[in-house]
């Protein structure tokens, strides 16, 4: 891979982040610019105000006169105009040539119409000039749009530091030591050394050294993740207190950092169903603004003797007054913070409508395997006698420490874990299918299942082999450990339940949620996880090719549902149920069928999906209020049919206020809680 290509997957993607959120309106400007232009205009928008006749009268003060004072509004006007409104103009144009008329062409029509009427007006046209008005509604219209996009910039921040978060340079493991290389010209295969307290530069698989990594930029979780010898680091995850060293599996397009990013370019692009309505309601209001200012031209003409100079103020009225300003930022706002505040808790969303329906889910539907598990065998229960589980476990692990069978690997990883204190043994010898034996402190100890306990004839106390028989129902497989013909015994090993999942569940019903879990599993497996997680509803036996039908059968009552799995085998059924959710996904981001992908294994994360879905979409429907809310009230009012006669300035300032509003209230969604440990 080249560096050029390299650079692409690096600021691609986040360029592509931006541009789409500004493209619509604001064809790739910045908050700076709109900063910059802002205060210009406020600045010459004072001596505007200041010789301004009808605030001179309004509040009752006498400018200063000199020669050429009378065109300081006029000059001043027309430059805050072209300075300042001309960027509402070329999105206008845009905005027309698309047949899509929406907020700028409200805001272009607003600000032309006061332009030309006012320059009428200074060359010799009966009436009142609009310049102050006009220079007013200029500088608001600019302060509304520099806070609405660095609000964006802000909520978008997020994503743009994952760009940051890959390191220049990586050093290369070569015969002669390290070389510090570009990390464009690493290749799968090649050696990396990464440093404690450094950044991971790619994915890969560690081969030498024990360290732990901090993983939380990606996962959202706080714990730093131990890695030794054959496990799988993320690139631009931060190594903790160990040196490591990395064998590169997936460099730059293929890792997860870049498929995240392509994940949340995705889901920025793709479209909400409340984004469609306000972008409906603001082409809608543009002819309803029109048709308004028509109508008051006409009515007022018809049935009053007012002069045109008032019947025109009152268009441009309507017309200044009808920018829906607030409504174009009202949905925007929301989903860019909420994709960042997902992103930040390891939930990527991918299609920004699964977000939207998660309040609504009636089943959350778990696929067991490697999503309520591990998907791996582990010790779940020791049953003894006359020697303490310590003692078993330290007899067995010793015996099972040379063995590379999965089940010995679990013995032993659970003997350490335990602090037992395992011993070398003498005359090891596995006896295949049975077990193993071994000499340990000169007792041959045998370790194996109930085929091994035939086998020796071995006396069996009745409480082991109670044990047993609920063990074996539960489908969970039992090995004994022997010493001198008689079972001193056994230790219980199922796919282990994560310590997380029974909060998961516990939490979904608590919120009002059925909880459902399937599985290929025998009956007797599935009862025992359903029974230890307080399920009451699964589905065993279920082969991968009929999963999507379990989804189906659910949602027959018109229940909506989720479906989380770990994307092994379960893409059809995230397929076909209403909100797909991929678990454990951090290193293999691109799953294509899930609409939400939870980048750590944390099942917890569907709960956090459900709160954020609920909080995201009350705050869009507070925003749309406040939105449209302030046009149906305003237009009516400059129309002048109601006997108050609103002015374009008070307009403007009612326009911007609403505008502030919404985007205040956007800002409160970044204070949710999703109960991150």
């Amino acid at each position: 891979m080249d560096h050029s290509h390299h650079e692409h997957m690096n600021h691609h993607s986040t360029h592509e982040i931006q541009d789409h959120t500004d493209h619509d309106k604001h064809a790739g400007h910045n908050p700076d610019m709109f900063k910059k232009k802002f205060w210009l205009s406020f600045v010459l928008t004072i001596p505007v105000l200041i010789f301004s006749q009808t605030i001179q009268e309004l509040l009752n003060f006498t400018a200063p006169t000199f020669p050429g004072s009378e065109w300081i509004p006029a000059i001043l006007g027309t430059f805050i105009f072209f300075y300042g409104g001309l960027v509402f103009l070329k999105s206008a144009k845009a905005e027309l040539a698309a047949k899509q008329p929406g907020m700028m062409t409200l805001i272009s029509l607003a600000i032309t119409v006061a332009f030309i009427y006012s320059m009428a007006v200074t060359l010799g046209l009966d009436g009142m000039d609009f310049w102050w008005e006009l220079a007013t509604l200029v500088t608001i219209m600019l302060l509304g749009h520099w806070l609405e996009m660095a609000s964006v910039m802000n909520a978008q921040g997020a994503l743009k530091e994952l760009a940051k978060l890959l390191p220049d340079e990586a050093e290369l493991v070569t015969k002669d030591g390290t070389n510090t290389v570009s990390i464009s010209s690493l290749r799968v295969g090649d050696v990396v050394l990464v440093r404690p307290g450094t950044a991971i530069p790619t994915d890969g698989e560690v081969i030498k050294g024990k360290s732990d990594v901090n993983e939380s930029m990606l996962t959202g979780e706080s714990k730093a993740v131990d890695k030794t010898v054959k496990s799988l680091v993320i690139g631009g995850t931060i190594n903790g207190s160990g040196a490591l060293t990395v064998k590169v599996t997936k460099v730059g397009d293929d890792t997860a950092l870049a498929g995240i990013m392509k994940l949340v370019a995705e889901a920025q692009s793709s479209k909400s169903k409340t984004q469609i309505i306000a972008d409906r309601a603001a082409f809608y209001l543009t002819f309803v603004a029109i048709a308004a200012a028509i109508l008051t031209a006409i009515g007022w003409s018809l049935f009053s003797d007012q002069p045109t100079s008032f019947i025109l103020e009152r268009v441009v009225t309507v017309l200044v007054i009808a920018c829906p300003h607030a409504l174009g930022l009202a949905v925007p706002l929301v989903t860019a913070i909420s994709t960042s505040l997902a992103a930040k808790n390891g939930l990527l969303v991918r299609q920004r409508m699964a977000l939207e329906s998660a309040r609504n889910l009636d089943v959350i539907l778990f696929d067991k395997t490697g999503t309520l598990t591990k998907g791996e065998q582990g010790v779940v229960d020791i049953v003894t006698d006359g020697v303490t589980a310590i003692e078993l476990l330290t007899l067995a692990g010793s015996v099972e420490l040379e063995s590379e069978h999965p089940i010995a690997k679990a013995i032993v990883r659970y003997a350490s874990e335990n602090k037992s204190k395992l011993q070398s043994v003498k005359n090891f010898s596995a006896m295949s299918g049975r077990g193993a034996k071994a000499t340990v402190n000169k007792k041959v100890v045998y370790v194996g299942g109930p085929r091994l306990v035939e086998e020796l004839s071995a006396s069996q106390p009745s409480r082991i082999s109670e044990a047993y028989e609920s063990a074996s129902n539960d489908g969970k497989t039992v090995v004994y450990v022997v010493v001198n013909k008689k079972v001193l015994g056994a230790i219980m090993l199922a796919d282990v339940i994560r310590p997380e999942s029974k909060e998961a569940v516990r939490s979904l019903q608590e919120s009002g949620k059925r909880v459902a879990m399937l599985t290929g599993d025998a009956k007797g497996v599935a009862a025992w996880v359903a029974k230890e997680l307080g399920i009451t509803e699964f589905f065993a036996e279920v082969l991968p090719e009929h999963k999507a039908d379990v989804v189906k059968k659910l949602q027959a009552d018109g229940s909506r549902v989720a479906m989380v799995g770990d994307g092994v085998n379960d893409a059809p059924a995230l397929t076909q149920a209403d909100v797909g959710i991929a678990i454990g996904a951090g290193t293999d981001v691109a799953i294509e069928s899930a609409g939400i992908v939870l980048a750590s294994s944390d099942p917890r994360g569907v709960a956090k999906i459900v709160i954020l879905s609920k909080a995201t979409y009350r705050k869009m429907v507070q925003n749309l209020f406040w939105g449209a809310g302030y046009n149906v009230v305003a237009i009516p009012l400059a129309t002048g049919v109601t006997g108050f006669i609103l002015s374009p300035a008070l307009g403007a300032v009612f326009m911007s206020l609403s505008t502030i509003i919404v985007a205040v209230n956007a800002q409160f969604l970044r204070k949710l809680d999703l109960g991150v440990e």
